[in-house]
């Protein structure tokens, strides 16, 4: 029994192209934010700088979910030991 990979790989590609746009999103929009001139009300600044924080931390958070969930292939693994 042959073993049809198309859909998997069809999956695969959709899930990597969600996943790249999730994390452009997450960047340009705080970056957006930051970009915001500073506001004189004390209280809306905190809220636009917790805005950012938030972002970033959620960038961070996804970049180290998918680096803890791929797999070292041994070419890589060889690489760093060198």
């Amino acid at each position: 029994m042959a073993i049809d990979l198309t859909k998997l790989t069809a999956e695969v590609a959709a899930n990597t192209s969600v996943t790249t746009s999730v994390e452009t999103l997450i960047s340009n929009l705080a970056a957006q934010i930051a970009a915001i001139p500073p506001s004189n009300d004390p209280a809306t600044q905190a809220a636009l700088d917790a805005l950012v924080q938030q972002l970033n931390a959620n960038d961070t958070g996804l970049a180290a979910a998918v680096t803890a969930n791929t797999p070292v292939t041994p070419a890589v693994a060889a690489a760093t030991k060198a």
